[in-house]
């Protein structure tokens, strides 16, 4: 399965807008995982493994070969992956999604809280 790009159809689209195409490669089960965990630096196939919980090294290859594509990771001589600069603009686009999902699972704790008493 070849990358979604922009300019093309997608899964749920055909216009091929931008943001319907990056709908579609983060909606890829584990794309947005690896992207998170290689957030911090360059890492190795057996290590992003097993930061992504184990997944299966064929899912993770799949995975990977898909980002390589879409110019989000790289692959260094040394074997290692690691964030391109696109892929570190798309890690920090994610931020204020990670903020609002504390604010929701705080939200739904409380109401939580609320309901048992």
């Amino acid at each position: 399965m070849t990358a979604p790009r922009p300019g093309r159809a997608v899964r749920g689209s055909s216009t091929g807008r931008p943001l319907m195409a990056a709908l579609d490669l983060f909606g890829r089960r584990w794309n947005l995982r690896i992207v998170w965990e290689l957030q911090h630096g360059p890492v190795g196939f057996r290590a992003l493994q097993e930061r992504c919980d184990n997944m299966s090294s064929s899912v993770l290859r799949q995975r990977l070969t898909e980002l390589l594509d879409a110019a989000l990771v790289e692959q260094h001589p040394d074997s290692t992956y690691a964030l391109t600069e696109l892929g570190h603009g798309a890690q920090s686009a994610l931020r204020p999604l990670v903020r609002w999902s504390a604010e929701w699972a705080a939200t739904l704790s409380a109401a939580g809280s609320e309901d048992a008493q």
